[in-house]
């Protein structure tokens, strides 16, 4: 491999993983499994070894994966909360004890072996023994508040109960979803029709990150706490006897650790550990080795992503040998050409398995799969099962590289390689498989929110020929639905209701659901206040639209090109006709938009109104209220512990504002 093509590698595995991490951390929506990552990962830190001129700190393997999002506030650890190193090999196991103990200048050092469990990691922090918040890991630096989504966890204590409580504590632990509720939750979407989610860890993650409150509370959480962050004063020295602090209180700890001394007695920890797993309520995926005494661990300290003096064991992920025996494609909503290995039925993670994601072209061609050869499969972490390794060896004679289509394969349109993407696509609008993707995304509770109009009902009316395209749905009748699979007449009924109460929706979700290119819930949202309907919007200039705090030109000009199409068009005036009537949104005027043109930053904790109701004052009077702290804010919002928001709003000269003022502002303004 030359230099050029080292670097080239480089770029693209750090492009690579950075997508492999965007799923993971922010959509929950990991497509490989922690094993493929994890290989990645290797890959670049041997290439950036090998090539120490083209290190980088943006690069993952110096950074911690970020789960930051859009509409949390942030939180700054008092202690950063960094990531494990992981190894597969027990052989690296050893390697880490002996690096442990030329660290430290001992043997037989004491550790402490941990179940791992797989789900969000959160940092829950209390102040003089009252619970003040609970946040993610974040960027390892700062992470997302999600006090009032772990309020709905009954095993996180309000208050701290005992003697010897220290002033200031973050715990850490582990948010999950046992795997009855994970079973319960997916039963019922697959009883109204609904697809079904991935896994455990992903569906935790998802609901953690909910702003919508009432669904958070539909789902039971559970957590485990395992580690000490920031404390003051020290309450403990060892790790072993954190577990016996936090128990008393009234924490859940792991069903089992085991404190042990030595390479050889840890090892064996982690092969008990794996034996008896598949017992426990929730899911693992591989152990945690600590040194116990906290004083070794501040001596060994850490790297810029990782702690020196731990390590998580990865668990071999269940896998099966079977014969490929064909490779179809599959289109998505958006167009991706998706190649889907078709097997010899085989037994795995105790299911019948006999198709599994190949992920996409790229993928296909660096693996070499062909059709007709035995293949590893795996199925980590109740992800979709994937083909990780091709038997070579086994390969028969005469076989050949697959060959993409060049054509669409539902609708024969040609397939591109669009600028910056890994996937092929079909770039034909009207698609089968496009205008499926389409219905779905219009229905989903994003968008027009029609309860039980989800994938599964979706199929059946487009296979019938019921739908073709959004209006088509508002056609549907009672009879009509009766005869799809799973309808009796009360689910008719619910669907049909759901649709008609969906034409009098909040104009956003019309625009949001129309899935116009580059328009999310955010823009759909300024966009109704700004044009106050569809026909407004139609007529609107690129020029007016980028007036708007946040349509750019491309985003402008994609609405324009949207409802220039004739196609769109008439589903649109189609629409109307059948009694779309969407709610526009109330513009404070005159008076009442005190706080007109004007952008504020809610951080903090107010002392008497919660977040979402200090944002519907703000936007009653004309105001918008924004996720970060520009220099076009106006007021920052601030409430106690507030945090990187206001040091960035102190550094750009923003006027903050306390609750009290805020109200003194809006009575003030408001009389006179």
């Amino acid at each position: 491999m030359t230099k050029t093509s080292d670097q080239n590698r480089i770029e693209h595995l750090r492009n690579e993983i950075a997508r492999h991490d965007e799923l993971y951390h922010r959509r929950a929506q990991p497509e490989i499994s922690d094993l493929e990552y994890d290989v990645l990962k290797r890959e670049l830190e041997e290439l950036e070894k090998a090539h120490p001129e083209l290190a980088s700190t943006e690069s993952p393997t110096v950074r911690v994966g970020d789960d930051l999002r859009e509409g949390f506030e942030s939180y700054r650890h008092l202690q950063p909360m960094l990531s494990l190193d992981n190894t597969y090999s027990k052989d690296e196991f050893f390697a880490f004890v002996e690096r442990v103990e030329k660290g430290l200048e001992l043997e037989n050092i004491a550790f402490v072996v941990e179940p791992k469990i797989d789900g969000v990691a959160v940092s829950i922090t209390y102040e003089k023994g009252k619970l003040v918040r609970a946040v993610t890991r974040g960027n390892g630096t700062e992470g997302d508040d999600i006090t009032a989504n772990a309020l709905f966890i009954e095993e996180i204590p309000r208050e701290l109960k005992g003697k010897g409580l220290p002033d200031v504590i973050e715990i850490r632990g582990e948010i999950y979803m046992r795997n009855d509720e994970f079973d319960r939750i997916n039963a019922e979407r697959n009883a109204a029709g609904l697809e079904e989610f991935a896994n455990p860890r992903s569906l935790a993650a998802g609901t953690v990150k909910m702003l919508d409150r009432e669904e958070v509370a539909k789902r039971r959480l559970n957590i485990i706490l395992y580690g000490l962050g920031h404390c003051e004063p020290e309450i403990v020295a060892f790790q072993s006897e954190f577990h016996d602090r936090v128990r008393k209180w009234g924490f859940p700890v792991g069903e089992r650790f085991w404190k042990v001394e030595g390479a050889d007695a840890a090892w064996a920890a982690i092969e008990e550990l794996d034996s008896m797993r598949d017992a426990f309520a929730y899911p693992t995926d591989g152990a945690v080795i600590k040194t116990d005494a906290l004083s070794q661990q501040d001596l060994l300290g850490k790297t810029s992503k990782s702690p020196r003096w731990a390590i998580a064991f990865k668990f071999a992920a269940e896998q099966s040998e079977t014969i490929l025996e064909g490779i179809t494609i599959q289109v998505g909503r958006t167009g991706v050409l998706t190649p889907v290995a078709e097997l010899k039925p085989t037994k795995l993670a105790g299911t019948t398995v006999s198709r599994a994601t190949l992920h996409n072209q790229e993928e296909m061609e660096r693996k070499d799969v062909r059709i007709g050869d035995y293949v590893i499969v795996e199925k980590a972490g109740e992800i979709i099962p994937a083909v990780v390794r091709v038997l070579v060896e086994k390969r028969p004679e005469g076989s050949a590289p697959f060959v993409f289509p060049e054509s669409c394969p539902e609708c024969g349109s040609p397939t591109v390689k669009l600028e910056g993407e890994v996937a092929l696509r079909c770039v034909n609008h009207e698609c089968p498989a496009q205008v499926r993707g389409r219905l779905e995304h219009f229905a989903s509770r994003q968008c027009m929110d029609i309860e039980g109009l989800g994938e599964a009902v979706v199929d059946q009316l487009a296979e019938r020929s019921l739908v073709s395209n959004v209006s088509d749905v508002y056609r549907l009748t009672f009879d009509q639905l009766l005869e799809l699979d799973k309808f009796a007449e009360k689910s008719a009924r619910n669907l049909v209701a759901a649709i008609d109460r969906s034409k009098s929706n909040e104009l956003w979700r019309l625009l949001h659901g129309l899935g116009i290119p580059q328009v999310g819930a955010s823009a759909s949202k300024d966009l109704a206040k700004a044009f106050g309907s569809v026909a407004a919007l139609r007529e609107a200039s690129v020029e007016r639209m980028i007036e708007i705090d946040g349509i750019g030109e491309k985003t402008a000009q994609g609405i324009v090109t949207f409802f220039g199409s004739e196609q769109n068009a008439s589903i649109v005036d189609a629409l109307f006709e059948l009694g779309m009537n969407p709610t526009a949104p109330e513009i404070p005027s005159g008076e009442a938009a005190i706080f007109e043109s004007m952008t504020f930053v809610i951080t903090g904790t107010l002392p008497t109104m919660k977040r979402d109701e200090a944002k519907e004052l703000i936007e009653s009077k004309g105001g918008k209220v924004a996720g970060s702290v520009s220099k076009k804010t106006t007021y920052l919002l601030a409430g106690e512990s507030a945090g990187s928001k206001l040091t960035k709003a102190e550094k750009l000269g923003v006027e903050i504002l306390s609750e009290e003022e805020l109200l003194e502002k809006v009575a003030s303004e408001s009389a006179g």
